[in-house]
């Protein structure tokens, strides 16, 4: 343990109340664009015991029915009874919705970015999924506690839940699992030896047995289960959520910089998100063409303007070739202006963004951006 360097990153799961949501401002969006493409949407929820208040700007040519989209959200992740604190069937919904700003939209009908800022988009070769090992783990967690939740129900295990894992690692290479922290909701009454058993042998042990190949799951793991000893009131009843409030267990876990701007709720012209996608798939080919052992791609936008005013490659010192060459390649391959972007990715072409507000919006193979297609022409 002396000549390894620990570090730690967390998700959450479904039912959190920040991740809640998020998965209501994505499922707006969708119906926004399912039958007009060419909204254009920032939309913010706020998530309290017995409410939800929708808020933000949305420019769109049809018609969304916004209670029944919340509510029938809030159902989906268990969050149907209110004796949780928060019913979908009965909930109070408050809808506060604005046109765009004229101003924006000028800049961004002519092609234009639809706000400033940075962009980081993460890869690395210490998992399949090219994500740090110590967030992979932990959104495998987190999509194990919703698949018992829902199919063990008689475990009595509720929607909100948190993962922490702490690896240890020999240089960048993870070398042993030192520390799971796994906070899960359950039913009143339950001794918590018991909640403790249920966890360890039906989320946590199957998750680190997926793992054991990358890295040491030894006996020596510290398990953290529920450290304050009870967890029953949780979820919107317990603390309010907010959209955009998980932006580094949407991101990298800690391990690459974050530019600020969240992501669900917003349309493709908005490229806090977009662009950070964008980043995201040059990473992953950067690494997958053998050009880098890991890579931070970093674009930055002027509001308004189509090209960025920066496109970065960093790779730590892991580069195979001259990293301006890295960079040459980047720029010559990939569009980054918002439409190439949106183009591109098929961001507009019936994406439905309200899985993304899941565990993350990397490193699920069924994301446009996770394609490593590219790779090949990077080699050359």
């Amino acid at each position: 343990m002396s000549n390894l360097h620990l570090f730690t990153s967390e998700s959450v799961s479904e039912g959190h109340p920040d991740k809640l949501a998020d998965q209501i401002s994505d499922a707006l969006l969708d119906e926004c664009l399912k039958d007009d493409p060419s909204s254009r949407a920032a939309i913010e929820t706020l998530l309290g015991k017995g409410f939800a208040v929708v808020t933000g700007e949305v420019r769109t040519e049809t018609y969304v029915e916004i209670p029944d989209i919340v509510r029938d959200v809030i159902v989906s992740v268990g969050y149907d009874n209110f004796a949780y604190g928060l019913d979908g069937h009965t909930c109070g919904v408050m809808v506060a919705i604005q046109g765009q700003s004229p101003d924006i939209a000028k800049g961004v009908d002519t092609g234009g970015a639809g706000d400033q800022g940075m962009m980081f988009g993460y890869a690395t070769n210490e998992t399949p999924e090219m994500l740090p090992l110590p967030l992979a783990i932990s959104h495998a967690l987190m999509r194990k506690q919703a698949e018992v939740k829902r199919e063990k129900a008689s475990l009595g295990l509720r929607p909100d839940a948190k993962a922490q894992v702490t690896i240890g690692y020999e240089g960048n290479k993870p070398k042993l699992v030192t520390d799971v922290v796994c906070s899960c909701q359950h039913d009143p009454g339950i001794e918590q030896n018991e909640v403790r058993a249920r966890v360890t042998e039906h989320i946590i042990e199957p998750v680190l047995d997926e793992y054991r190949s990358i890295v040491d799951v030894s006996d020596s793991v510290r398990y953290h289960i529920n450290p304050t000893g009870i967890f029953t009131k949780g979820g919107p009843d317990a603390d309010a959520g907010l959209t955009g409030r998980k932006i580094i267990v949407d991101t990298y876990g800690g391990f690459a910089p974050h530019g600020g701007g969240a992501f669900s709720g917003k349309d493709p012209s908005k490229v806090d998100r977009s662009a950070a996608y964008m980043a995201r798939h040059v990473a992953k080919c950067v690494v997958a063409a053998g050009l880098a052992e890991r890579a931070l791609v970093s674009l930055a936008y002027a509001i308004g303007e189509p090209d960025p005013v920066q496109v970065a490659v960093d790779a730590y010192g892991t580069e195979t070739i001259d990293l301006e060459e890295i960079e040459c390649r980047v720029k010559a391959e990939f569009p980054f202006n918002p439409r190439g972007i949106s183009d591109y990715l098929g961001l507009r072409s019936g994406f439905k963004y309200q899985q993304t507000a899941k565990n993350g919006h990397f490193g699920n193979p069924a994301f446009p951006w996770e394609k490593t297609d590219a790779a090949e022409r990077l080699k050359s």
